[in-house]
């Protein structure tokens, strides 16, 4: 998972900064340096000299940057603005020219990842799942079951919108607003069920994301050695039919017993090929588990498909959706509505919740073409230091005619570079709680 986050990273950064470089280079700007990954006190792992300027790969991936010559930025050159303005450095150019070389990173994201989208959907299609075809209905969590759903419940629409498919519940559209009404088929009843006004900040502190699934039956898979279901005698391909005398259908079913038991006995009772039904004792753990994984039940989905032309507006959708997503989720934090820490994530967060363990090509670039967006809307943050913070000062300028002082730009880049530090430091920090050390 390193190596797809490492690839990842220099991708992004790589063509975020090329959108600067190419921006400034059009408007005849000098470019002193272009890194990927900051090449802190100096160090770097190779550079070389194409014209005027120095390429190079830092060995802190935080990111990246170009220099631009005559531009108040991280690199705070003061010797270089005291010296005369030479025709060839940003600030001797009309405003609108730097508003364009600030926006040429953020506009590269946006359409990298827009294109990503495209090319996913063309190649690979979607794969989802229709909720008219689920054989037994939605399994619940304890979480999902506090909300009042039930194991089995169909969910046919949510504030009068009809679900085609189970992935459209996770969508903004559905369940990220301030009242959700849910349409549901219950042991063939119509019924509606409010959710709570904070429904999603409730959400968003659950330790796994997804609150309903596919409720499946399900065999005995593999048998982990040495944990209680292999001390037991359990084998691949056993049927659980019922756990203290509890009968048994689905896996959900045995997830909820056994979480109700932890560290207890319970007696398994077992249906196995080729011989009648067994009944074995079993230590359940101090998590709710006994240590085997389930073959399950297969489930009917579909492949929606995508022709080139097609693509290119459904990708542009989802880049739109990406970005609808995330404001609405900053603006979420920034109410209080939404704990920060189970929303900013850092390197380890990505590597491990994001791009996974497994290198799986379709994973890797709609991961990629996601953080593609993020990294989009993060730089147009208004904080100095980021490109949000230069073009709000650019836009200043355009609407007085008056460019602000190189102090006051100077002193906001410190301020900028302190607050982006600290989050760095926080984001860092919680993904070490979060995925370390807990």
């Amino acid at each position: 998972m390193t190596s797809q986050l490492i690839l990842g990273l220099c991708l992004l950064v790589l063509l975020h900064e090329w959108g600067h470089y190419y921006a400034a280079r059009i408007f005849g700007i000098r470019v002193e340096k272009f890194y990927v990954f900051v090449d802190a006190w100096g160090k770097k792992l190779f550079s070389f000299r194409r014209g005027d300027t120095e390429f190079g790969l830092g060995w802190l991936p935080i990111g990246g940057y170009v220099k631009i010559a005559g531009m108040v930025d991280e690199s705070v050159d003061k010797n270089q603005l005291a010296a005369p303005v030479k025709p060839d450095e940003f600030r001797s150019k009309p405003a609108w020219q730097r508003l364009i070389v600030m926006i040429g990173g953020v506009t590269v994201n946006a359409l990298l990842g827009i294109l990503l989208f495209a090319m996913i959907l063309w190649y690979w299609g979607e794969q989802k799942i229709p909720m008219n075809s689920l054989p037994h209905g939605l399994a619940t969590t304890t979480f999902a079951e506090d909300l009042g759903l039930k194991p089995g419940d169909r969910i046919s629409a949510v504030n009068g919108k009809p679900v085609q498919y189970l992935e459209d519940l996770y969508s903004t559209d559905y369940l990220l607003q301030s009242s959700v009404k849910l349409e549901i088929t219950r042991d063939q009843r119509a019924l509606e069920l409010k959710l709570p006004g904070d429904f999603f900040r409730q959400f968003l502190q659950q330790d796994k994301s997804l609150f309903l699934t596919p409720r499946m039956r399900f065999a005995v898979g593999e048998v982990a050695t040495g944990m209680p279901a292999h001390k037991a005698g359990i084998q691949d391909g056993d049927s659980i039919v019922a756990i203290n005398g509890q009968k048994i259908l689905y896996f959900d079913e045995v997830q909820k017993i056994l979480r109700n038991n932890k560290s207890r006995l319970c007696t398994l009772s077992l249906r196995r090929l080729g011989a009648g039904p067994i009944d074995v004792p079993v230590k359940v753990s101090e998590q709710g588990t006994i240590g085997f994984y389930p073959t399950m039940e297969q489930i009917p989905t579909q492949t929606v498909r995508y022709s080139v032309l097609a693509a290119l507006p459904a990708g542009a959708r989802m880049g739109w959706k990406t970005i609808s997503d995330n404001l609405k989720g900053f603006g979420m934090i920034f109410r209080g509505e939404v704990p920060v820490e189970k929303s900013l994530g850092g390197p380890i967060a990505i590597a491990k919740k994001m791009y996974g363990g497994i290198w799986d090509w379709q994973r890797f670039w709609t991961t990629t073409a996601l953080l593609s967006m993020i990294l989009a809307i993060m730089n147009l943050l208004p904080i100095p230091a980021l490109d949000g913070g230069h073009v709000i000062f650019l836009l200043v300028e355009l609407v007085t005619g008056r460019p602000l002082g190189e102090k006051f730009l100077m002193g906001a880049q410190y301020v900028g570079m302190f607050l982006l530090i600290l989050l760095m430091v926080f984001a860092f920090g919680n993904d070490l709680v979060q995925h370390v050390f807990r």
